[in-house]
């Protein structure tokens, strides 16, 4: 069955940071055997058996956090072995790579009933990192996927597993 992300409850768990490393670049990566995004309607990027990685840009992230993450992306190994162990990466499986911007996964949650987002990057450094990780990803592998950065999005997936990681690249 597809569920639509927007309604896990993943998004409510908070992640406390630690002052003295800064705010890290953020990825929740899921093992999906398919996954979709759609805006009014229409679907913008599609993946097979793969990654969906929401991604969160924070301030102070740049090209090297950006790097980092999408090297842990690829590389964090989330697909079964021979002997059913986690032991192979979606670079060892030659699988596909949906690349979601998610800027709620910046919220901080520790307090009250409503997020703060001041650890957001800004909407046009976040586009700016997103797109700067996007961009590494289709020279790294071909065929990456995305979502549209900004727009009201629906993301349906088929998580395998199910199987959820949440990274961070701190600064």
């Amino acid at each position: 069955m597809d569920v639509p992300v927007a309604s896990s409850l993943l998004f409510t768990v908070h992640f406390s940071r630690l002052a003295s490393h800064g705010f890290p670049m953020i990825a929740l990566i899921q093992r999906v055997a398919r996954a979709h995004v759609e805006v009014d309607g229409t679907t913008v990027g599609a993946i097979g058996c793969g990654v969906l990685a929401l991604v969160a840009v924070e301030r102070d992230d740049g090209a090297v956090q950006a790097r980092r993450l999408l090297e842990r992306i690829v590389g964090y190994r989330i697909f079964e072995d021979a002997a059913g162990r986690m032991n192979r990466s979606l670079d060892d499986i030659g699988g596909e790579l949906l690349l979601v911007s998610q800027f709620t996964l910046a919220a901080d949650t520790g307090k009250g009933m409503r997020a703060s987002f001041t650890p957001a990057a800004a909407p046009e450094e976040g586009r700016r990192w997103f797109d700067h990780l996007v961009e590494l990803a289709r020279v790294r592998r071909p065929g990456v996927a995305t979502g549209c950065f900004g727009a009201h999005m629906q993301v349906h997936l088929v998580n395998d597993g199910p199987v959820t990681f949440w990274l961070q690249v701190k600064p």
